[in-house]
């Protein structure tokens, strides 16, 4: 019950500074997304199911916050979600620079189809290439640089560190 609580604590507080301190957080005009982080890292630490919920609850927050339809950030970080707890089923995520690699290509995969849904949705207001190349590739990037630290914190925070095969709890 408390770790769920915590969980939801850490989701909402993400989002909050996300929508509402954006040029605290930004470097050469770049923002990271750090819903996007915390969807990988539970999606690592104990699967889609819980990468989806984070992704529901951090998108909903951003999408309310920010002048677009209900939906775009939901959608795009609960597809990022499931896709990164299926894959990370596969991987070896032990090593940082695994997370930081998942990250990078989870935030790419999420400004894509966040992007494209915009796009979509209003097909005259936006270049899809351009806005993939100068806004969403540099956010991913960012958002991988910063990866390591805020996996080590969250570990901290939760204590999802998972035991080494063949050892007894």
């Amino acid at each position: 019950m408390l770790r769920n609580i915590a969980w939801v604590v850490v989701v909402v507080c993400a989002a909050l500074i996300q929508t509402t301190w954006p040029d605290f957080l930004k470097i050469q005009g770049v923002t990271p997304e750090l819903v996007l982080m915390l969807v990988v890292y539970f999606a690592i630490a104990s699967g889609e199911e819980r990468a989806m919920f984070t992704g529901t609850l951090g998108g909903i927050y951003q999408d309310v916050a920010s002048k677009v339809a209900l939906g775009h950030n939901i959608l795009s970080l609960v597809i990022v979600g499931y896709a990164v707890g299926r894959i990370s089923t596969r991987l070896v995520t032990d090593h940082p620079a695994v997370k930081a690699g998942l990250v990078l290509l989870a935030g790419v995969a999420q400004g894509v189809l966040y992007t494209l849904v915009d796009y979509l949705q209003h097909p005259k207001d936006t270049l899809v290439i351009t806005t993939i190349v100068s806004v969403v590739v540099p956010a991913a990037f960012y958002t991988a640089v910063i990866t390591p630290f805020v996996f080590i914190a969250l570990d901290w925070v939760f204590g999802e560190r998972k035991q080494p095969q063949g050892s007894v709890t």
